[in-house]
């Protein structure tokens, strides 16, 4: 059901230009809620029919200030009900020499995917209501320490915690949490990988998994079950083979 009291059901998406971010304003608009599609790329939002582009940049705290000013005035005017916020935009880059630690690397990933998630926290959450529900992007990745995630797995697990934190915080105002882990998803930001990426999945069907588990409010989005479910069963192995089978050869 999109309608609650007369009013149009929405969700504000960030990210939502390419890859997962833009599937899931896609499929958001075939289930009948308004889409606001967030990101910088003002081309690429402008393409997705029947949503409702906010053109900011996530890292820059006035830009997100100001889109939050716009998006109230965008919910007012259409009468829209802001029921779900996905904070999907992130970064990926990995660590290749740990011996020389990349700390500009580091602390780019940590601002894109954290403090930048902060940002977005403060100014659409109070725009959110009893009975909606929040979802934030982290990975499956968070399950092991793979080589060369350092700064990518790092930024994904304060992710997983921030979430399950909000989620007492914010279970006497009614509002849910969902903290997504994908596997691995077939996107512009993925393709640059160069490594194997077993039991891939296509954006569409990552976006499927998520729309369910936000309509069902469900504390972790983790998908395709058969990978992720692999790398939990793995986590249970004592750190020192961990460190055998994963550290590169």
């Amino acid at each position: 059901m999109t309608n609650t009291n007369d009013k149009q059901l929405a969700v504000l998406i960030t990210g939502a230009s390419s890859g997962i971010g833009l599937a899931l304003a896609q499929h958001y608009i075939r289930e009948g809620f308004a889409v606001i599609a967030c990101g910088r790329n003002e081309q690429n939002l402008a393409k997705i029919s029947s949503a409702t582009p906010l053109v900011f940049d996530i890292t820059d705290i006035g830009q997100v200030s100001a889109a939050s000013l716009h998006l109230q005035q965008l919910l007012k005017d259409n009468g829209w009900k802001l029921h779900h916020i996905i904070l999907n935009a992130g970064s990926c880059e990995y660590i290749d020499d740990p011996l020389h630690f990349d700390s500009a690397l580091f602390s780019r990933v940590i601002n894109t995917n954290v403090v930048a998630m902060g940002y977005c926290l403060e100014h659409f959450l109070p725009l959110l209501s009893r009975g909606a529900q929040l979802g934030l992007m982290s990975s499956s990745a968070t399950y092991l320490p793979f080589p060369r995630a350092e700064a990518y797995g790092a930024s994904k697990a304060a992710i997983g915690y921030l979430g399950r934190s909000l989620r007492v915080d914010l279970a006497q105002h009614g509002i849910g949490v969902s903290v997504i882990c994908p596997g691995f998803v077939k996107t512009p930001l993925t393709a640059k990988n160069d490594f194997a990426m077993p039991m891939q999945i296509s954006a569409e069907q990552a976006a499927t998994e998520i729309f369910n588990g936000m309509q069902r409010q469900r504390r972790e989005i983790h998908f395709p079950t058969k990978f992720t479910w692999l790398l939990k069963l793995a986590s249970l192995l004592p750190e020192k083979l961990l460190v055998y089978f994963l550290a590169p050869k």
